[in-house]
C-alpha cells in the first residue's frame, strides 16, 4: 500500500461516524420521548393540589335588620359588608362606595343610632342591628332639615359624597359635636368631598345645629 493510501485509510477511520444499529437509535428515541413526557406530566402531590386547596364556599348567615324602619330578613355570605347588602341586597344604592377601605366616608350610614363606614362593618356580625340610610331621612316628599340645608348652602357638587355627608352631618348634630364651624369639621373630617364644597357643607350644618330642626 502506497504512503498516499496509508494516510486515506487511517483518516477513514479516525474520523467517520461510528456505525449506529436500527435498534440503539430507536432506543435511544423512546428514552428521550420518556424523558420529556416525565417533566411536563405533573406529579400526583401537583394532581391532588387542587382538590385540597379549592376554595369552598362559606354557608349563608341569616340575619335580620330593621332598615329604615322597616324590620328585614336576610341570607347573606359571611363575608359581605352592610354596604354591599345595602346596595347589592336591598337596591338601597344611595349608600355610595368609594374608597372602599374606610377613608372616604362616602358609604356613612347610622348603625343604631352611631355612624360607621358600611364597606368596614360585616353584615353578619351585626344581626338584630337597626340601620338608617339616607333613603331613610326624608319624610315621603318632605326633605329631612340637613337635606334641605345641603341644597340651601351649596353643600355638594357633583353629589356623590353627599349621601355619606349628610348621614355624618346628622350623626355630629345628635353628638353635640356641632357648636362651632371648627368642630364641625373636625368631627366631619372623616368624609371626604372631592369638590371640595367643605364651605356649604359646615355652613348647612351650623344652621340645622342652630335651629334645633333635629
Amino acid at each position: 500500500m502506497s504512503q498516499d493510501a496509508q494516510h486515506t485509510e487511517q483518516w477513514r477511520s479516525t474520523s467517520a461516524p461510528a456505525h449506529v444499529t436500527r435498534r440503539a437509535a430507536l432506543q435511544a428515541a423512546a428514552s428521550a420521548m420518556a424523558l420529556a413526557g416525565a417533566s411536563s406530566t405533573p406529579s400526583q402531590a401537583q394532581q391532588a393540589l387542587p382538590a385540597t386547596t379549592a376554595a369552598t364556599a362559606p354557608e349563608q348567615a341569616t340575619i335580620r335588620l330593621v332598615v329604615n324602619g322597616q324590620p328585614r330578613t336576610l341570607s347573606v355570605d359571611p363575608r359581605q359588608s352592610i354596604l354591599d347588602v345595602l346596595r347589592e341586597g336591598l337596591n338601597l344604592t344611595g349608600t355610595k362606595k368609594g374608597c372602599n377601605a374606610g377613608a372616604c366616608g362616602a358609604c356613612t350610614v347610622l348603625l343604631d343610632g352611631r355612624r360607621i363606614n358600611s364597606c368596614l362593618a360585616l353584615a353578619a356580625m351585626h344581626d338584630g342591628a337597626e340601620i338608617t340610610t339616607i333613603e331613610g331621612l326624608a319624610e315621603g316628599d318632605k326633605l329631612h332639615p340637613l337635606q334641605q340645608a345641603f341644597i340651601d348652602h351649596e353643600g355638594f357638587q357633583c353629589g356623590y359624597c353627599t349621601p355619606g355627608q349628610i348621614m355624618s352631618g346628622v350623626a355630629c348634630i345628635a353628638e353635640g359635636h356641632a357648636h362651632s364651624p371648627e368642630l364641625i369639621k373636625a368631627w366631619m373630617s372623616g368624609n371626604i368631598c372631592r369638590c371640595g364644597a367643605y364651605a356649604g357643607i359646615v355652613e348647612a350644618i351650623t344652621e340645622v345645629a342652630k335651629e334645633g330642626k333635629l
